[in-house]
């Protein structure tokens, strides 16, 4: 999925453009072995559906997911896997509504707004598709729970990023890594940071060229991420052993916990060369072949199944809102 691909998985509406995108998230849990999933009632429209809501400007659609979520049951929840949009018409016209799984531990607190969400209801799969007010919302549902029954569901993420827009190099006449972030970079840098909060990931991996450190540091400050700084992963010690930068990026799935890992554009045939060894067939198809890969400040979330050190079972490309 791309942020910049709104009318991707059209497939009953072809070629017609998107009037209205929105986004939300799916709650899921796991209780006495029983996959549950957790449906809302609106009272303005007295239906049962899930949390959701239109993107607010300068918002991409996993911020507005991660925001929704927050606003209309009181949780601020990472996002899991992506999970199929849904399509249908309002007097707008086409609507896209783009969903995720998001895993709410036993226990954890459901608090609706009490103004567009007045009630929530945990239920099995079964029972949700026979309650969803709209027919459609019943097709991200079915793809959870499959993913559910192939142990595809439970996930963390290893995001890669390229770093944002630097200074030219014809106009830099210091060492290379030291070279900064040019005035657009470090809008981009904040952008960077504002996206990577719907996976909220702990952990920063990153080459310790200043262009890089400067692409990560707004969402390590805001969330008090562990950064490590990886030689391996600037642009000369790839150049001189790639295979030391293909180590640092098997190294990432060793603590099976979420991670960022930042580099450098000539870097990123490696990094995506092994992040694929982890992927089957399908999904190595949709990783972007050919240079420059990633634009300044784009990133690509891979989801890795718990449990398992080779299985990303789900890819997902964002450039963050630029103004």
């Amino acid at each position: 999925m791309k942020s910049d691909s709104l009318v991707a998985d059209q497939t009953d509406h072809p070629g017609e453009p998107v009037a209205v995108t929105a986004a939300g998230a799916l709650p899921w849990r796991v209780k006495q072995n029983q996959l549950e999933v957790l449906l809302i009632h609106r009272p303005k429209y007295d239906d049962w559906s899930w949390p959701k809501g239109k993107l607010d400007a300068g918002e991409t659609v996993p911020e507005c997911a991660v925001r929704e979520v927050e606003e209309e049951i009181g949780l601020q929840v990472p996002l899991g896997i992506p999970l199929p949009p849904i399509h249908y018409h309002v007097p707008a016209g086409l609507k896209v509504v783009h969903y995720w799984a998001v895993e709410l531990p036993n226990g954890t607190p459901v608090r609706p707004d009490g103004k567009e969400v007045d009630s929530a209801l945990w239920c099995t799969p079964e029972r949700a598709a026979s309650m969803l007010s709209n027919p459609s919302d019943v097709v991200p549902l079915q793809f959870l729970a499959e993913a559910h029954a192939r142990k595809e569901l439970q996930t963390w993420p290893l995001v890669l990023v390229r770093h944002a827009k630097a200074k030219p190099r014809s106009s830099w006449t210091k060492a290379e890594g030291e070279r900064p972030l040019a005035a657009t970079g470090v809008r981009q840098a904040q952008a960077v940071g504002r996206l990577l909060r719907a996976w909220n990931p702990k952990r920063v991996v990153t080459s310790p060229w200043r262009r890089c450190v400067a692409t990560i540091a707004p969402y390590a400050k805001a969330s008090a991420a562990k950064v490590k700084l990886v030689d391996a992963l600037t642009e000369h010690r790839h150049a001189r052993d790639p295979k030391k930068t293909a180590a640092a990026v098997d190294a990432l799935f060793d603590k099976q916990k979420p991670v960022v890992l930042c580099t450098h554009r000539p870097a990123l045939p490696t990094v995506l060369n092994k992040l694929s060894n982890y992927m089957n067939p399908g999904l190595k198809g949709v990783l972007p072949g050919a240079d420059p890969y990633l634009s300044p400040g784009e990133m690509i979330i891979c989801h890795v199944a718990h449990g398992s050190k080779s299985k990303i079972v789900a890819v997902e490309q964002y450039k963050p809102f630029d103004d």
